[in-house]
């Protein structure tokens, strides 16, 4: 067993000897104990064990079973995919396809693309299984303990490979971020199959603190962007959690409900962000309303977290300092550049040799080590007046102050900024749509300003392909699908 993952496993087996009682894990109708729950995953470790070589893969909603085949494919050094619910049939495939899964624990779902892919039903175990080896699982990279899949810009997602160190260590540091606080309850929202919400569970575990894992539909999330606000925010406020991670949109709907005094801070103590670009503006909102939240920095290929904002080392409108684990510094062309927690390698592709990662991400470090972003490298339009303008930033602002959902910005080669939008909700006028662009505007320079708006006909979506599977936009199908209607937009 690797030395992180033995040294994990270490500090399940003393928090189940001094606090053999707490609770650890609380599902929807299950609830275990640090005691039992080291019972669990030995027993799935020794069943994996027995099970035909290869990758596993969970298919599962966010629950303590998924958590505990997840924990005992880690310590039984079995090579390990999470499927994101929000994966289409095709991208469910192509995952275990490319990462030579030979068993399989999955939701009902998934029973017609699994026998399609030659799995046989599941025994009194529950496994699909596929007895022939894949031959891409002896295309790993060596200590690949992971494959973590990112939707990038095309449909067929990548596979990123990663090892127990590099996912321990980030966990790790997410602890010893937040242990000024202590939270002691932690609320999963996202799926387990995001990665930076994957290590938020260790993370807690870590800690010794109560990790609630509660079904998708319970909490209001359904697929990559569809969101229930009444049903979140109501397990947010009766869980009591004390800690969570959210992406800027989560994030914008908790700051918005407690402005209007719909629901208390109550017991939270230490809310991470991250996963896209947060206004400041939004982040300034949650501190008025003394929400504790801490913004940061991640990618896949990075085991997800490299810089995070933290109790006593906070900067507004940073993301900031990096985690002790890794170096950070800015190429010449302002690219930011990660090394000491790199990917092992995409599948299907060589290993990763070189010690720098390049982000695509554009940004600086100011003189005391915060790391500040300015966008996505190959995102960056330029102005017919020679101006620089990340699309991110001002999408962002658009979308995280109440009204807009979604917004695609565009000004390549044009002398003002164009912007296709659709609101949060249907029933929203374009006079409310307006409003909202010139209050963001108010906020940019000029040359950011969006000058001219027109209403999408219907909002982005995967299936048509204008949204990645974690629901960012995909630029150039963007413009390709709507063409007409931006070149129609006056300036």
């Amino acid at each position: 067993m690797p030395h992180e993952a033995n040294t994990f496993y270490t500090l399940l087996r003393l928090h189940a000897q001094a606090r053999p009682e707490a609770l650890a894990v609380q599902g929807a109708t299950q609830r275990f104990t640090y005691g039992q729950l080291l019972e669990e995953v030995e027993s799935r470790v020794a069943h994996l064990h027995a099970l035909p070589a290869g990758t596993v893969a969970l298919a599962l909603d966010n629950g303590p079973q998924a958590l505990f085949w997840d924990l005992a494919a880690l310590l039984a050094e079995r090579p390990c995919v999470i499927v994101p619910p929000f994966f289409s049939t095709t991208q469910f495939q192509h995952c275990l396809r490319q990462s030579g899964v030979t068993v399989v624990l999955s939701e009902a779902q998934w029973a017609g693309p699994l026998a399609e892919l030659g799995f046989t039903p599941p025994a009194a175990d529950g496994f699909w299984r596929r007895e022939t080896a894949a031959t891409a699982a002896s295309a790993l990279p060596a200590g690949t303990a992971k494959v973590t899949y990112t939707s990038g810009s095309t449909a067929a997602p990548k596979g990123v490979c990663l090892s127990a160190q590099a996912m321990l260590r980030v966990a790790h540091e997410l602890e010893a971020a937040s242990r000024p606080v202590a939270p002691q309850r932690y609320l999963a929202v996202l799926p387990l199959g995001v990665l930076l919400e994957n290590l938020g569970v260790y993370a807690a575990l870590m800690a010794g603190a109560c990790v609630q894992l509660y079904p998708q539909q319970q909490l209001g999330m359904g697929g990559a962007s569809q969101v229930d606000f009444k049903r979140l925010l109501g397990a947010i406020a009766l869980s009591g959690a004390q800690s969570l991670i959210l992406v800027p949109q989560l994030l914008m709907g908790l700051v918005t409900a407690i402005e209007r005094g719909l629901m208390p801070v109550g017991a939270l103590r230490f809310v991470a962000v991250g996963g896209a670009r947060v206004s400041p503006a939004l982040l300034a909102r949650a501190d008025a309303v003394g929400l504790p939240v801490f913004e940061g920095y991640g990618l896949s290929e990075c085991a997800s977290v490299v810089a995070l904002n933290r109790p006593g080392a906070t900067r507004p409108g940073s993301v900031g300092k990096p985690l002790p684990h890794v170096e950070v510094r800015i190429a010449d062309d302002g690219e930011v550049l990660v090394a000491g927690s790199a990917l092992l390698g995409y599948l299907e592709e060589a290993p990763m040799t070189q010690r720098w990662w390049a982000t695509g991400d554009l940004g600086y470090l100011d003189q005391d080590g915060y790391l500040y972003l300015n966008g996505r490298k190959k995102h960056q339009f330029i102005t017919s007046f020679g101006r620089n303008v990340n699309p991110d930033w001002v999408e962002a602002e658009l979308t995280q102050r109440g009204t807009i959902g979604q917004a695609f910005v565009h000004g390549e080669g044009l002398p003002g900024n164009l912007a296709l939008l659709w609101p949060l909700s249907p029933d929203t006028n374009d006079e409310a749509i307006e409003q909202a662009v010139q209050q963001c505007n108010a906020h940019l320079p000029d040359y950011a300003r969006v000058h001219a708006w027109r209403r999408l006909p219907a909002p982005l979506n995967t299936s048509e392909g204008t949204l990645t599977a974690n629901g960012r936009p995909r630029r150039e199908a963007i413009l390709e699908r709507y063409q007409t209607l931006l070149s129609d937009i006056p300036l």
